[in-house]
């Protein structure tokens, strides 16, 4: 399912879209969900990052849909963004929040469901490179690449990311075998790491982003191991 919010104050233009999202959902065999919001001081006082796609109008009451977007992405670097707008100058003022695409209005079918395939195929190649964990509240989408490590603290895991740490309700097996196949291992039973991040081995510690995390003596081996497939070197 795509979890897709829109933005727009104008409710006949929503009805719109909202049409041609189920008529592209029929001829594709997709499914959508659909949360509205109708200015974007709401959008953003009530933004969790679950959404896979926003469509966003510019000119909304309370909030401008750049300074709505400005602020999601703050919460959320993941999201697809896409403007719906009567005006194509506010295309070149996208890229200052990384909206993907814009859609001139009045919106036509075709290049609604043209640029609404684009985004698609965007999210999938994004979904790929990410994960979602649970977070209280909601869930939050993480690229895996940012993930330095995964720290089981008490009834919590701490994800020490590129954007700061967050903390989830996840267990470290389920964390495992969400991320099996990518370049992350255990060194000691409260840590699992990125191996892409480890900066080198001192006493006893794998050196990550500047912290030192120690390696367990049963996990050594295998560690080590994983380290040296990963960075294609010799064995520590």
């Amino acid at each position: 399912m795509i979890r897709i919010a829109i933005a727009e104050d104008d409710l006949q233009c929503f009805a719109q879209i909202e049409r041609y999202i189920g008529d592209f959902g029929r001829e594709t065999g997709r499914t959508f969900r659909i949360t509205h919001y109708d200015n974007g001081e709401d959008l953003v006082e009530r933004y969790r990052p679950e959404f896979d796609l926003i469509l966003m109008d510019v000119d909304m009451p309370f909030m401008d849909g750049m300074t709505a977007a400005g602020h999601i992405r703050g919460m959320d670097p993941e999201v697809v963004i896409i403007f719906v707008t009567n005006l194509a100058q506010y295309a070149i003022q996208g890229y200052s929040v990384n909206a993907l695409d814009y859609i001139l209005k009045p919106v036509n079918y075709f290049s609604f469901s043209q640029r609404l395939n684009r985004a698609l195929q965007y999210v999938r190649r994004r979904e790929t490179d990410c994960v979602t964990i649970p977070v209280k509240g909601g869930v939050v989408k993480l690229e895996v690449d940012s993930i330095f490590y995964i720290e089981r603290l008490g009834r919590q895991l701490m994800f020490h990311t590129r954007a700061g740490i967050h903390a989830s309700t996840a267990t470290l097996q389920q964390m495992e075998e969400a991320l099996e196949g990518r370049s992350f291992a255990r060194c000691n039973k409260g840590y699992l790491v990125n191996l892409e991040h480890v900066d080198g081995i001192q006493d006893g510690c794998a050196m990550v982003r500047g912290d030192k995390l120690l390696i367990s003596r049963g996990r050594r081996g295998p560690f080590l191991e994983a380290l040296a497939d990963c960075v294609g070197g010799v064995r520590p």
